[in-house]
């Protein structure tokens, strides 16, 4: 039987490397990719069978990766390592198409059980976080909506490239849009969270996990 093929999206060089070296000899590594973008064009064109990817990356986080995946149709089971322990974000990851979810302070051997679970059809969450997990979904359908689901996915795009430091002009040639219709987005945002300032959108980004705080040592799995 032929190992799994893993393709792996991590933008902190180091980390991807240790992660290399781990799974390599127990899967078929075919590739890593250091941000979101690349990791929609590296799917679709490499056909892993499990997608190892971080949340927070450059460009497109990890959560608006897998929904253009699933919306593309690729069938790779997506599963998350990621520093975020929220429950309440590793719901939003099971809702945008993960299998599996699991935190980069865990044993390296809990990623190998999670991507052979996965494979297998089922799903995974790292112990650390399960009961917390399984509460956010069996509550979800009773719960108000937070203001993240009131942007759009384009509205969501731009939102973490400007949170980045980007400017108008460079958000709209990432996005293939005018400057024009960029400037509507973000001001559609603002309106809609009830912000005022472009520190409160990064904030706000920040805050649901779109971009994140500088990376702190020991992200590499032990």
């Amino acid at each position: 039987m032929s190992k799994p093929r893993v393709l792996l999206a991590d933008d902190h060089t180091i980390v991807a490397e240790g992660l290399r070296s781990l799974l390599e000899d127990e899967f078929e590594f075919i590739g890593a990719v250091k941000d979101g973008r690349a990791l929609l064009d590296a799917a679709r064109k490499l056909k892993p069978d499990v997608i190892v990817a971080d949340i927070s990356m450059p460009l497109l986080n990890g959560l608006d990766a897998a929904r253009q995946l699933k919306r593309d149709g690729v069938t790779a089971k997506i599963v998350f390592l990621t520093m975020h322990a929220e429950a309440q974000l590793a719901a939003e990851a099971f809702r945008a198409g993960a299998s599996g979810y699991l935190l980069k302070s865990s044993a390296g051997e809990e990623l190998i059980a999670a991507i052979h679970e996965v494979v297998k059809g089922r799903a995974y969450v790292t112990p650390l976080i399960t009961k917390d997990v399984l509460s956010f979904l069996m509550g979800a359908a009773g719960q108000p909506d937070q203001p993240a689901v009131k942007l759009t996915p384009r509205q969501r795009e731009v939102l973490q490239l400007v949170a980045e430091g980007c400017t108008m002009k460079e958000v709209a040639s990432i996005l293939n849009i005018s400057a024009r219709t960029v400037e509507s987005h973000k001001y559609e945002m603002m309106e809609a969270l009830g912000v005022q300032t472009n520190a409160e959108l990064v904030q706000y980004a920040i805050k649901i996990g779109l971009v994140s705080v500088a990376p702190q040592p020991g992200d590499l799995i032990q």
